[in-house]
């Protein structure tokens, strides 16, 4: 039982350690939690972790290494992603200085289609599934007191129960990261526009390097 508890959380540090780090994914979570509220922000985290979803279901089946064998394809991939960052650096500037609340937006699913497009274009997600999620996906047993105590602590990988910890990693992030800044913003009034210029500017920096990155590949 105890094994299950552990090869759980690992799962979870896991999808943290996808969901979790700075990017374009949490800029747009931020920019739509802190202008529409935390409904909107858990939306966008939905679509990345849509997202996710779809890239562990292709990872399953093989697909996603594709990519890695295939330049011209991520030169591509990473091109439209550069673009549609770009488009969305655009929009979180412009939408900076709207008032915070959460019913300023009568489209529910703009953050989601948003956060999924960025993420379902995003190479980088693919690298992680090609490292980490390899690791996810392969099944196999790690002792993580091996030679400490008699008996260790053991991860089994490859396992429901690390995936289901995998992307309740990702939930956890997705709810209680756009909690902390609706709760920020509700405290200071220029909070919610700060973030959106941070994500515009996230974004679009974002977006150069990957528009960099596309041209370097397919030439």
């Amino acid at each position: 039982m105890l094994d299950v508890v552990v090869s759980a959380v690992a799962g979870a540090a896991l999808g943290l350690s996808l969901a979790a780090p700075p990017g374009p994914m949490n800029a747009v979570i931020a920019e739509e939690s802190v202008l529409r509220g935390w409904n909107s922000g858990f939306r966008a985290g939905l679509g990345a972790m849509t997202a996710d979803a779809c890239f562990f279901v292709l990872a399953l089946a093989g697909v996603v290494a594709v990519v890695r064998e295939a330049p011209v394809v991520r030169g591509v991939m990473v091109g439209v992603g550069g673009l549609l960052m770009l488009y969305f650096a655009y929009g979180a500037a412009r939408d900076a200085n709207r008032t915070f609340t959460a019913e300023s937006d009568a489209d529910d699913t703009r953050g989601f289609r948003k956060a999924f497009a960025l993420a379902i274009t995003n190479p980088y997600q693919i690298i992680w599934w090609l490292t980490a999620g390899v690791g996810l996906l392969n099944e196999r047993s790690y002792d993580l007191l091996s030679g400490v105590v008699g008996d260790a602590l053991t991860v089994t990988t490859g396992s429901p129960v690390i995936v289901v910890g995998f992307f309740g990693g990702i939930a956890l992030w997705i709810a209680g990261f756009p909690a902390a800044l609706v709760a920020a913003g509700r405290r200071v009034d220029s909070f919610a526009p700060a973030v959106a210029y941070l994500s515009a500017v996230v974004l679009a920096l974002a977006g150069l390097s990957f528009l960099f990155d596309a041209a370097t590949t397919l030439a």
